[in-house]
Formats: C-alpha cells, sequence, structure tokens
C-alpha cells in the first residue's frame, strides 16, 4: 500500500507519519545500524530520516514505493554521518546481536561470520548487498534509492558477492 501525498490537514499528515514509522522504523534501524556499525547513531539517523520524511511528506508523489523513498533519504543521512570528521575516530564495532530481532532465533556462527564479512565491504559494495539482501529489495528499488542505473547496482551486487565469497573462503582479494 503506498501513500501518494496531497495538501492535507495536520491531523492528516501526522497520522501518514505515524503509518510510516509503524511500517518502517524496524527495517530503517537495522540498516542504519549496519551502515553506521553503532546502534545510537543509526537511531539518529532514521529519526532524522522520520523528520526529512515528514517535511516532505507533501512533496512525495508516489514515483518510487514509500520504503525506497524513506530508504534513499536515510542512505544519504548515513552518507552525511560517514562524511563527518568526528566520525572516523569513533569505535564503530558492532556485533550481528547489535541488529538482529530479539524474536528471531540465535544466529549461526556462519550468520555471524556473513554479517561480519558484510560490514568489511566497501560503502558502495555494502550499501547494495545491505538493500539487497536484508532489505529484500529489488534491483530497480535499490537503482532509484542510490539514484544509480540499474547496470550499476548489478554490477555491484556482482562484485559484492565475489568479495563476500572470496572473503569467507579466507582468499579475500583486494579491489
Amino acid at each position: 500500500m503506498s501513500i501518494v501525498m496531497g495538501p492535507d490537514t495536520a491531523t492528516d499528515r501526522d497520522q501518514k507519519l505515524i503509518s510510516l514509522v509503524d511500517r518502517y522504523q524496524e527495517p530503517l534501524l537495522r540498516m542504519c545500524c549496519l551502515y553506521l556499525r553503532d546502534r545510537s547513531l543509526a537511531e539518529d539517523a532514521v529519526q532524522e530520516t522520520f523528520i526529512k520524511a515528514y517535511q516532505a511528506l507533501d512533496s512525495f508523489r508516489g514515483e518510487s514505493s514509500e520504503k525506497t523513498w524513506l530508504m534513499r533519504i536515510a542512505m544519504h543521512i548515513c552518507c552525511d554521518i560517514n562524511r563527518t570528521g568526528w566520525f572516523r575516530f569513533m569505535n564503530r564495532e558492532i556485533t550481528p546481536e547489535m541488529f538482529v530481532d530479539q524474536a528471531a532465533p540465535p544466529l549461526e556462527e556462519r550468520d555471524e561470520e556473513l554479517a561480519a564479512a558484510v560490514m568489511k565491504l566497501p560503502r558502495r559494495l555494502r550499501e547494495v548487498i545491505l538493500l539487497y539482501y536484508y532489505q529484500g529489495m529489488n534491483v530497480n528499488e535499490i537503482a532509484d534509492a542510490l539514484n544509480l542505473s540499474h547496470s550499476s547496482v548489478s554490477g555491484r551486487l556482482k562484485r559484492g558477492r565475489e568479495k563476500l565469497k572470496n572473503m569467507l573462503e579466507g582468499r579475500e582479494l583486494d579491489e
């Protein structure tokens, strides 16, 4: 279900925001946590995402899904956070347990190894892998969210998979 925004009352806008938060808060938090490797920064990024979404609610035309629109906002915010100077000096160690749904069964050792390998990928490869596998977005949605071409996303997915395979097999290759 997609919410196409138009001129509404403040109450309607508030209800639409509440609906977006209910549906997308957890996936956005998971994505930001993986991307930033810091839960408190991820929480800040998600909060900023919803603030920006609320401010732009009237201009959302429904040309993409709500999830794609929110992911695009969140990815831009995460990139902005990554660009700040002090961010490089922070301890960004995050364990897979920090972003796993508490109701989910515990991670197998291989799952933890895979999550750690994904977090070690270069940013350009990591973001497409996260959106594709962890958020279930298709190549077209990822291309839209990251302002990339379909072929760029496909290429990054392919390189990311190859790099992960090499990392997990112990033959990590430098790009």
